[in-house]
This record gives C-alpha cells, sequence and structure tokens, in this order.
C-alpha cells in the first residue's frame, strides 16, 4: 500500500492551529503530511515558539513525513497576523485553504483531510455566510446530507442535527432526514471503519424520550416508527433511549455509536470524557475528514501552552480510517 497523504488545513492564522500544526510536526507520523498555510505564518510562530522546524514547500512527491520538517502547499495570507488578534480580511484566506486541501482530496491527490480550529464568527464579520466546517465541506463536495460525529477513547457521538438553535431542533428531525443520518452512519462506520454490523444506539428528543407521551411526542409519531421499520430491513438499532441513562457502562458495551438528536445532548458527555484527547469525524462525505475537538484558543496563541493532542488524534484516526478504507477496496 501507497503512503498515505494526508491535507492538513492550519485554521484560523490568530488562534493556535499553526502552533498544534508545528508542534505535530515534531513528530513521528507514518504518512505525508502537507499544511495548506502561508509559509511565512508557520516561520513567524516557529520562531516565536522556539522551535526548529524546517519548513518545505510541498511538491507531487509522496515521502514519508519527517520529524523537524513539514512540507506546506503555500496559500497567502491577505494581512499579517498578530496572535489572538482576529481579523476579518483573513477569512478569505482561512476558507482558501479549505477549498484547495478539500478539492485536491475530492480528486484523490490525498487520501484525507484533517483541519484545525477555525473561527466561525470573524468569516462572518467579514460578510461570508458561514456555519462551520461541516456545512462547507458538504457545499464543496455537493454532498446533500452529512453527520457529524465525534469520538474519543471507548465513546463515539453522532448527531442528527448540528448547530441549530435549540427551538429549531424539532422541526429540523423529519423521517426522512433521520433515516438518512441513521444510513450514513451505518455505511461510513462499515467502509471506514471496519465495522462489519454497525450496533446504533438512538436518544430521543425530549426528556425521559418523551415518557410515553407525557413530555412530548415525537418518539411516538415519529422516531419509534422509523426505527422498527430499520430493525426490519437489518439495522442494529436500539432505542429510543432517555438521553439521561444513554452513557452508562452497561449501554456503551453494547453499542458502537450513540445517536444523539442535537448539539449539545451528546457532546457535553464527551468532552467530558476525552477533551483534548478526541476527534471531530464528518461522516456521508466522499472524503475522510477528521478534525480537533476543540476552537481556537486565541489567548493560547504564540504562548506555548496549546496541547497538540487532539490533532495528533485527528491524525491517528484519519490514518486509521485510510487503513480500512483501503481494505475495503481491496476485498
Amino acid at each position: 500500500m501507497k503512503i498515505p497523504r494526508i491535507a492538513l488545513t492550519v485554521g484560523e492564522p490568530a488562534g493556535i492551529g499553526a502552533d498544534i500544526t508545528l508542534k505535530i510536526a515534531q513528530l513521528a507520523i507514518a504518512a505525508d503530511i502537507v499544511a495548506f498555510a502561508d509559509p511565512e505564518l508557520l516561520e513567524q510562530r516557529a520562531n516565536q515558539l522556539n522551535l526548529k522546524i524546517k519548513i518545505i514547500v510541498a511538491d507531487e512527491r509522496f515521502t514519508m513525513h519527517e520529524p523537524g520538517t513539514l512540507k506546506v502547499k503555500p496559500i497567502k495570507l491577505k494581512q499579517p497576523v498578530h496572535c489572538g488578534q482576529l481579523n476579518p480580511a483573513n477569512a478569505a484566506y482561512v476558507l482558501e485553504t479549505l477549498q484547495q486541501a478539500c478539492q485536491c482530496c475530492v480528486h484523490g491527490e490525498f487520501d484525507a483531510l484533517v483541519t484545525a480550529p477555525i473561527h466561525k464568527g470573524v468569516i462572518n464579520e467579514a460578510g461570508i455566510k458561514f456555519s462551520g466546517h461541516t456545512e462547507f465541506l458538504a457545499q464543496q463536495t455537493d454532498t446533500k446530507q452529512v453527520v457529524m460525529m465525534l469520538a474519543t477513547s471507548g465513546l463515539r457521538v453522532a448527531l442528527a442535527t448540528t448547530h441549530l438553535p435549540l427551538a429549531q431542533v424539532s422541526a429540523a428531525i423529519t423521517e426522512a432526514q433521520l433515516e438518512t443520518t441513521i444510513r450514513i452512519i451505518d455505511h461510513d462506520l462499515r467502509t471506514k471503519f471496519g465495522i462489519v454490523q454497525p450496533r446504533i444506539a438512538v436518544c430521543g428528543l425530549n426528556p425521559h424520550a418523551g415518557e410515553d407521551g407525557h413530555l412530548g411526542r415525537e418518539e411516538i409519531t415519529l422516531i419509534n416508527p422509523l426505527l422498527a421499520r430499520l430493525r426490519q430491513t437489518g439495522f442494529d438499532i436500539m432505542g429510543t433511549i432517555a438521553a439521561d441513562t444513554a452513557f452508562t457502562t452497561d449501554l456503551l458495551a453494547r453499542t458502537d455509536v450513540i445517536l444523539c438528536m442535537y448539539h449539545d445532548q451528546g457532546l457535553p458527555v464527551l468532552k467530558y470524557k476525552g477533551f483534548g484527547q478526541a476527534v471531530n469525524i464528518t461522516l456521508g462525505l466522499p472524503i475522510i475528514r477528521t478534525s480537533v475537538d476543540h476552537g481556537t484558543a486565541l489567548t493560547l496563541a504564540g504562548t506555548g501552552l496549546a496541547q497538540s493532542g487532539s490533532l495528533s488524534y485527528a491524525i491517528a484516526v484519519a490514518l486509521e480510517m485510510i487503513h480500512s478504507v483501503q481494505l475495503n477496496n481491496t476485498v
């Protein structure tokens, strides 16, 4: 098998993306890593952090990453960067790094995309409507529906809805949307994680999963009938489960993923369990994409205090997924 090649976007230039990228560049990684960023940004940040990293302009050759070096696909910043100071003028640069890296993956030049954190607010301040990596990558790949899944050791949490106000969640969960979500999860756990028969636990939308309709009827009218129909077609699904008891040790031992109905139903538990050692994975894309589980941490940029554990884990999971896909394609 060829050397796996990973496209790495460095994210918001005023945040810790450059810091953690430079830190992982010191490590031995069994892949060809190429950062999509401005080389001057990385050189300046390396000097600021007192890290001796050799910046190399990437070419078409596939070579294993060498600790202490970092290959870069040059993309020029619009304006100079000051650590911790957001600048809307550089929002277009951030999106250009994402777009180029994504398209390189779509065209088969890279095996996976790994993303450092971006700042959604400053991109919107620049007059660009932007709700997050997940939605942007879906648009870039012409994918109608994707699924956000976060994972840490011993726990995977997928989301039926992502970045929505709570008041809009119930209306966003339709039978067609939820069925597609479950099918995407089942498909990608098989093809990208090598799980032969994925076991999916589904949380209810309401407290106590609606408590027989006394606390909401979405489970009775929509979610449970759908799950029953999917079980009849061979899906291994448990639910609906009350979210406050979904994360017990016994239940986790019998599932491969827990599907939560909205962002803050599942992610607080996952981040409590594995913050800094967790990964964000976009399911449903025609490419492999993983990301860190944290934000831009503007106050830590350039201080040397930023931890690179989540980025390292995101790369490790991407490599596992690449291996699973390669094995699946050879069967």
